[in-house]
């Protein structure tokens, strides 16, 4: 099978590896977005997908405007691919692009469609707390992540699971489900599957005050969204921009999940929930866990920062962080 590849970033790196391995696929071109400059030295830097390709003495393609880009189009036409395979690529296809390949353009979606169409698929449903995600492959169509679905794969999500270990762990199945679906077309024992966009959720792009941290939420929520958003999320300490990057809710509904350091805490932390007045404000330091970090009170619950980062200075555990900034009680976070 004759195969364009087209991917840019980390997620897509398992699948162009597994499709460059498996016997009897070729892959004849791989399309990926500009280098970029990136990092305080302002490099310019190839796409990890690029470098894979380069390795593999693999042609490139790196259109600016892949729709727009008449030498590109032309060459993906003359390629004449079985199939192009899509993870991650970051333009939108035109559908004179979609027509060319004879088995069609596939995708590899990082979540269960309907559910989360978009750009950020992994990273919003685990700021709204789901407990199960997965990957999707679809024949592409116009629309954002609208095509007939193919195949699926599920994945469980831990309490503490970052979004970054998430995609890790789907970046790999992604990687199987779509040399199974390919030789699924192949064979003609693949039924595309319409999606019922009445069940349909949106993952639209991040921006910037998503990483915000609204005290006044409930402890589950903030920490949702301090792994979903992992290593971003902000709030104010002392007039100082901190980022909070692993948190941990702490109480009844959550002991079951969390390690066993956590959970040897249990009484130390039922006698702070009862020690706190009651016109203690959302954001409030009202705990120190010896070895662990600070306490904060949240609208709901009570949350315990596992990993901070204090402006201008290095990641530091919470523990480090309560002992080097001698926290105390009573202070806030806003």
């Amino acid at each position: 099978m004759r195969l364009v590849f087209f991917g840019t970033p980390q997620f897509a790196v398992p699948s162009l590896q597994r499709l460059l391995a498996e016997p009897g696929f070729e892959v004849a071109a791989v399309v990926t977005q500009p280098d970029r400059r990136r990092g305080r030295g302002n490099q310019v830097d190839a796409s990890p997908v690029k470098q894979v390709a380069l390795q593999a003495n693999c042609p490139v393609l790196q259109p600016t405007r892949i729709k727009k880009d008449e030498a590109t189009l032309t060459t993906l036409e003359t390629l004449q691919a079985d199939a192009f395979v899509v993870v991650a690529y970051g333009q939108l296809l035109s559908q004179r692009i979609l027509d060319m390949p004879r088995l069609g353009c596939i995708n590899g979606h990082g979540s269960l469609l309907p559910a989360y169409r978009g750009a950020a698929p992994i990273q919003w449903c685990i700021v709204n707390g789901d407990t199960v995600t997965g990957m999707t492959t679809m024949l592409m169509n116009l629309g954002m992540d609208t095509g007939d679905m193919l195949l699926k794969s599920s994945l469980p999500i831990g309490l503490l699971d970052t979004a970054g270990e998430v995609a890790t762990a789907l970046a790999q199945q992604c990687a199987g489900l779509l040399v199974e679906t390919l030789h699924g077309l192949a064979d003609g024992i693949l039924n595309p599957l319409p999606q019922d966009d009445a069940l349909a959720t949106h993952a639209p792009l991040i921006q910037k005050n998503d990483f915000e941290l609204n005290w006044e939420k409930a402890a589950i929520a903030l920490h949702n969204q301090v792994r979903g958003f992992y290593p971003n999320c902000v709030t104010t300490f002392r007039g100082q921009p901190l980022k909070v990057m692993a948190t941990a809710p702490l109480g009844e509904p959550y002991w079951a999940e969390l390690p066993p350091e956590l959970v040897a805490m249990r009484q130390a932390v039922a006698a702070i929930a009862e020690a706190i007045p009651q016109n203690s404000t959302p954001g409030t330091i009202v705990g120190l866990l010896k070895g662990q970090g600070p306490l904060v009170q949240t609208g709901d619950g009570l949350l315990l920062l596992r990993q901070v980062k204090p402006s201008g200075k290095q990641a530091q555990s919470g523990a480090d962080f309560a002992n080097g900034s001698r926290l105390q009680l009573g202070e806030s976070l806003s």
